[in-house]
């Protein structure tokens, strides 16, 4: 083993170790390990710095900027809300109805933005309706989840593994491309959740925090939910050090961890990413801090005050469904045919998109910046160093080698699934992102030793990185309805881990139909 190969196995070791542990943010946890790389001279300057002007990793955060202008015009809140059951229903009707159409919409939509949307909207609803909100909350981030697979935006990894099969020398992924294997996918597993949840999630936790609700009503004061976000800053400190009322002029009455209330004394919490916060606080907290990146989702049991004109909901739908359409018929022959010098794909497309909407005012174009997740684009255009890295130490070739003699015997079909548990498990512990680039070189450096078509080991991957299903640590979705909806850790394991196991059946077996070795 050379060098280089213990070199680049050694700082993946410590990027996991890191991931794991929460010693800094992803992003800055990779960049770490490319700067690494490329002191030993693994990486040149080019190679590190060619993720961070990778078409996919500007069309994600673009894409961003799209998200952030559907939910500020109030258009999903708006379609959700009718679809949303009246009167008296159950857990199974209200999921066969809700959860397709969550799928539906994740296909082409951030998953991030939609469950900080659509969480507290069914929150509020179930309550209404008398129906425990833990029967739905992990049923959405999953669905969100499913559904992100169906498409080339879906989610980010999507567009990662598809920068990857570019950078390889393929032909890149058509829109609809990977739907052949992410669609009877997201069918089969919000089926699996329509039917099962039920049975596999708890009911609604014992509320704590009532004790005091007459008084701050009286006061003017009303309960407020808080899920904390990586950048709120009295993140590892208790608060007796971090004062909660001067910062944002609320108070925190309790705060629950997996679900579970944190006992003793208040002052002696020491906060963590994800926590929930049951603050009292006035009518005014949530127009102040609606949009601050320090809080993952923001409750108060009541609807959005915000006017939105149905001029503005509808041109930003139409701008949508012209972004969708425009990526679709991009990639028929016809149009390359007729526009031969002009790429018509999703790139070029959301760029148009991201300028019309920042001129039309649909998202505040001063403060565009705070709509981008920075951490996710670094974590993504280190992934793509990584995977170069992995590449270049020989790694990538070794580890192919020794998969390959583990399952001579049994053919590419077992090289498949193994491809996929192996980035399925590492989705669970780090970033899909970070699992799909640690995946994608070893898969292709099988594909290439084996002598067969890498297509169904590259789909393989897209799916396994977005299984993020079993912790909820592994994905910030989860986190947030971890905290909203106060479940514990051993809820995801439950519902997640069958869920997976249904996944990765159908991945193995549908990938080499579609795309033969």
């Amino acid at each position: 083993m050379s060098f280089e190969m213990i070199f680049v196995l050694a700082g993946l070791a410590l990027m996991i170790f890191a991931l794991i542990k929460d010693l800094m943010r992803p992003g800055l946890t990779l960049f770490s390990v490319v700067v690494l790389f490329l002191c030993a001279g693994i990486l040149t300057p080019k190679e590190m710095l060619e993720g961070f002007s990778n078409k996919g990793m500007i069309t994600v955060a673009l894409l961003f900027l799209v998200s952030e202008g559907i939910r500020q015009s109030g258009t999903l809140s708006q379609l959700f809300s009718k679809v949303l059951p009246k009167g008296e229903t159950t857990v199974i009707r209200s999921q066969a109805r809700l959860l397709p159409i969550l799928a539906g919409m994740s296909a082409f939509l951030n998953n991030t933005p939609m469950v900080v949307i659509f969480a507290p909207i069914i929150k509020r609803w179930a309550e209404k309706v008398k129906l425990p909100p833990t029967k739905f909350l992990i049923p959405l981030t999953y669905a969100v989840s499913l559904g992100g697979i169906c498409t080339l935006i879906g989610t980010s990894t999507n567009l990662v593994v598809n920068g990857m099969i570019m950078e390889a020398g393929y032909d890149g992924l058509s829109m609809f491309e990977i739907a052949k294997i992410g669609l009877p996918i997201a069918i089969v597993g919000v089926l699996f959740l329509i039917l099962f949840s039920n049975k596999l999630l708890p009911e609604s936790p014992a509320n704590h925090s009532e004790e005091a609700s007459g008084e701050s009503e009286r006061e003017g004061l009303h309960k407020i939910e808080a899920v904390l976000g990586p950048r709120f800053p009295g993140i590892n400190k208790t608060l007796g050090e971090f004062n909660f009322f001067r910062h944002y002029g609320a108070i925190v009455k309790e705060v629950k961890r997996s679900g579970q209330r944190i006992p003793g004394n208040l002052d002696d919490i020491v906060l963590q990413d994800g926590d929930n916060l049951i603050l009292w606080g006035d009518d005014s907290f949530i127009p102040t801090w609606g949009e601050s990146s320090v809080f993952l989702i923001l409750s108060n049991g009541k609807e959005a005050e915000k006017p939105i004109s149905n001029k503005k909901r509808w041109f930003a739908l139409g701008l949508f469904l012209f972004m969708i359409a425009g990526a679709t018929l991009g990639e028929l022959p016809a149009t390359k045919e007729a526009f031969p010098n002009v790429k018509l794909d999703m790139f070029f497309f959301v760029c148009v998109t991201t300028i019309i909407m920042a001129w039309a005012k649909i998202f505040p174009a001063r403060k565009y910046t705070k709509y981008i997740s920075w951490d996710i684009l670094i974590t993504i255009a280190c992934a793509f160093a990584i995977s170069k890295a992995i590449e270049n130490s020989g790694v990538a070739a070794m580890a192919a080698r020794y998969i390959i003699s583990l399952s001579e015997s049994f053919g590419p079909h077992m090289l498949l699934a193994m491809t996929f548990l192996i980035t399925a498990f590492f989705s669970q512990l780090i970033t899909n992102n970070a699992a799909a680039a640690l995946g994608f070189p070893v898969a292709l450096s099988v594909a290439t030793q084996l002598g067969v078509n890498p297509m169904p080991f590259f789909m393989v991957i897209c799916v396994a990185a977005s299984t993020s299903f079993i912790t909820p640590i592994c994905y910030q979705t989860n986190m947030i309805v971890q905290g909203i909806g106060g479940y514990s850790f051993m809820d995801f394991v439950k519902i997640g881990t069958p869920l997976t196991i249904v996944v990765f059946l159908m991945a193995i077996f549908l990938a080499p139909v579609i795309w033969p070795f």
